[in-house]
Order: C-alpha cells, then structure tokens, then sequence
C-alpha cells in the first residue's frame, strides 16, 4: 500500500538538516595547539626528566603540591605508553620537560537553541519547535603548557597546550588532569620514531 507523502514533512526536511548542520558546528571543544621542531631527532629519543632548573611559583625545598604530582603522573604514563622511560637519577635524559599551569575567569555562554520536531502516522502528521533563551555564567578554566626540550641541542623540540574548564571548586578532578594530558600528548611522537 503507497501511503501519500505529507506536505509539511517535505516542508520542514531541509531546515531541520540546516539547522543540524549549523548548531553541530557551533559546539566546539577548546582547541589542543601543538609545535614540533622539524629537526629534532625523535627516533632517537628514549629517555625523559624534569627540568630542575624549571621555574616554579614553589619556595625552595617545598614540597611538590598534589595537583602537580598529579600532573607529572599524567605527563610520565603518557610517555611511557609511547615507549619513553624516565631516566634515573644522576643519568643523561634524551629529553627535559618543562610545564606551566595557569588558571583564569572566563564567561561562558550557552547559545541560544531552537528544537525542531516532525513526526507523523499515515496521512496524519505533526510538529514542535522548542525554544530556549542563552545563558552567561563566569567559569574558572585551567591551561596547562607542556615544553619538551633536547638538552643536546638546548632546544626546544616540541610544545603543547590545552585547556580545560576546571570543576565547581575551582581545582581540577586527576580524571580531568588525565584526560586534558591525553589528548595534549595525542599525537606526540613515540620513542624510536621516524619524523613524519
């Protein structure tokens, strides 16, 4: 049995798929921005340390704060599931990381959305539209800036940053540190690769 098409469902296809296509790209994510040195070595990389000559807000022999122990626990699991190893002590490391963090008010908005519904049964058809008003509220976001650096060379070889809204509370969850250090560490190269 051909049942016949109903107007307003051919009327409401094409703003339904514009509308989709317009607010998808309107959600974006806070962008993770990468350097890489071209001519660094990368393949022949296979160790990492601190830099203990990184400035750091801390006093001297203070020690290390739980947020950045959980940030150096990030940043070493990372690298060690891409084949780096920590150097020991008193050893030579291929590589010197270096890392800044940095925390900041910002006004986060929720855009203005309109919802479009369609249905229908046999001849009979229906639709919705739902609206609903922006929403502004302050938000504290963290940044984290990680700079890895071939002592050999005394350059820098690779950059990275990324930023993340932080919790209620204002300090970030080891899940949200996890996570930011993931997708920052993404795409950097594994130990003994080739440059691409």
């Amino acid at each position: 049995m051909n049942t016949p098409r109903h107007p307003l469902r051919d009327l409401l296809a094409v703003p339904c798929l514009i509308l989709t296509t317009v607010l998808g790209a309107c959600a974006t994510n806070t962008p993770t921005h990468v350097m890489r040195d071209p001519q660094a070595q990368f393949e022949s990389f296979k160790t990492f340390a601190w830099d203990s000559g990184q400035e750091t807000s801390q006093v001297a022999g203070e020690p290390l704060s739980i947020v950045n122990s959980q940030i150096r626990g990030a940043i070493s699991g990372e690298l060690q599931q891409k084949g780096y190893a920590e150097a020991i002590a008193g050893a030579k490391p291929d590589l010197l990381l270096r890392y800044e963090t940095a925390a900041a008010e910002k006004i986060k908005s929720n855009p203005f959305r309109i919802g479009i519904g369609m249905g229908g049964y046999g001849s009979n058809g229906a639709a919705g539209v739902g609206v609903s008003s922006s929403d502004v509220k302050n938000v504290k976001e963290g940044m984290l800036v990680l700079r890895v650096i071939d002592p050999a060379r005394n350059a820098e070889v690779w950059n990275g940053r990324v930023s993340r809204e932080l919790g209620k509370d204002g300090v970030p969850d080891p899940e949200l540190i996890k996570s930011a250090v993931g997708e920052l560490l993404k795409d950097f190269p594994a130990s003994g690769s080739a440059p691409k």
